[in-house]
């Protein structure tokens, strides 16, 4: 089959849906052809391009196409959207150009599956939405956009363009929830995490790179990951205060949108540190570091964003507090497997209390990460790409008729 997949970005972008695009779509090209239709490299690349109408690499059967958006730093709104708008401007008609059995589309930009879902009708090939944040849901409830006639207007669209699809695929079962409201026929839904690759041997909480996030804390809480709108920041900040007489500290390791806010509320606060991010050879040595690794959905935001970095705790076998609401696909994992804390996204109080559970306690650790490693290979990264490969075989060989039964 000839599978076109439709986001802006790929690497060397490096935003999580370029990285997990190549890690899911390579595998699928080993076997099937695979055209990535993108935009010039934007998301922080690791190498810039020229500016160029369009340009095309074939790596086996992977092909990438590449049309000459503007590539404006993201960290400015509207220039972000101008790379949106000349992505979306140049792609469409070249993916209305492209002969392929299926049109898979991800989410960048934001309204690529309203697009998505036009070529693949226009063409009368089946269309597969992946979703990785749900917008306008995401806009709205990271305080990103206010509720307007164009937010529901783009929502109407966005609702009519998921039950277009032969097959939607989500990142967990609170999103899977989430669809479901929308309207969309529960048989169409398919829940692939991003998973994590299962290492035979784990990382020494004894190494430079964990001594150095340490530093004199008795006890440390790790955030390691972005610093975006999706996270309940405040309320972790102000748990920290409350438990710093108690020799704990809290690590945010990344950068994101909300850095220079979390900062302004752990202003003083000698338990609260930052540090950048660390090379990914180092990342195995970072998981080590935490006694309790944090992964936040605020309220609001249960399944319109799923973070991936629970998975590679589950591998490494790391305790886990989950501060979100219990509705959350990471709360629900957690709980169900015993491997780490759930606490209130909004009570700080609630937080530092699940926090001296373990100090009270500290022998649930070493259990809590048994329970960790005894369920990571239910996420292993390949058990997952098998699964998005098997959908994408199923589509094709329903063929366009097949999948307008799926539908």
């Amino acid at each position: 089959m000839h599978v076109l997949v439709l986001n802006e970005y790929f690497p060397p972008d490096t935003s999580a849906t370029a990285k997990l695009a190549m890690e899911f779509l390579e595998p699928l090209a080993r076997h099937h052809r695979v055209t990535v239709l993108c935009g010039r490299p934007s998301y922080d690349p690791t190498e810039r391009h020229p500016y160029y109408l369009w340009r095309r690499e074939a790596r086996g059967n992977l092909t990438i196409e590449r049309v000459g958006s503007t590539a404006f730093p993201r960290f400015q709104m509207r220039r972000r959207v101008s790379n949106y708008l000349t992505y979306l401007a140049l792609a469409i008609p070249r993916a209305l150009a492209i002969r392929s059995d299926i049109v898979l589309s991800m989410t960048d930009p934001p309204v690529m599956g309203i697009a998505a879902s036009y070529v693949a009708r226009l063409t009368g090939r089946p269309f597969v939405y992946n979703i990785r944040d749900l917008y306008p849901d995401m806009a709205v409830g990271g305080d990103i956009v206010r509720p307007s006639r164009f937010i529901r207007r783009w929502e109407r669209m966005h609702r009519k363009a998921l039950r277009s699809a032969a097959r939607v695929i989500v990142l967990g079962e609170d999103m899977r929830d989430r669809i479901l409201v929308k309207g969309v026929d529960p048989a169409r839904i398919s829940i692939v995490r991003d998973g994590a690759p299962v290492p035979h041997t784990l990382p020494s909480p004894d190494n430079p790179v964990a001594r150095q996030i340490r530093g004199d804390f008795r006890f440390v809480l790790v955030h390691a990951g972005n610093l975006g709108f999706y996270g309940a920041w405040r309320t972790l900040v102000r748990a920290a205060r409350l438990l710093a007489p108690e020799g704990v500290g809290l690590v945010f390791i990344g950068e994101g949108a909300k850095k220079s806010e979390i900062e302004a509320e752990a202003a003083g606060c000698s338990a609260v540190r930052f540090l950048p991010y660390f090379s990914a050879r180092e990342i195995p040595n970072v998981l080590a570091a935490g006694d309790l690794h944090v992964v936040t959905v605020k309220r609001g935001l249960e399944g319109v964003v799923v973070p991936s970095k629970l998975y590679p705790l589950l591998a490494v076998g790391r305790p886990i507090l989950v501060v979100s609401s219990p509705k959350t696909d990471a709360a629900r994992i957690v709980e169900r497997s015993g491997c780490g804390l759930v606490a209130d996204p909004d009570d700080p109080e609630a937080v530092a209390e699940a926090v001296r559970t373990v100090l009270r306690a500290p022998g649930r650790l070493p259990e809590m990460s048994a329970r960790a490693r005894e369920i990571a290979t239910s996420y292993d990264k390949v058990k997952q790409i098998d699964a998005f490969v098997k959908i994408m075989e199923e589509i094709s060989s329903a063929g366009p008729r097949g999948a307008q039964r799926l539908k």
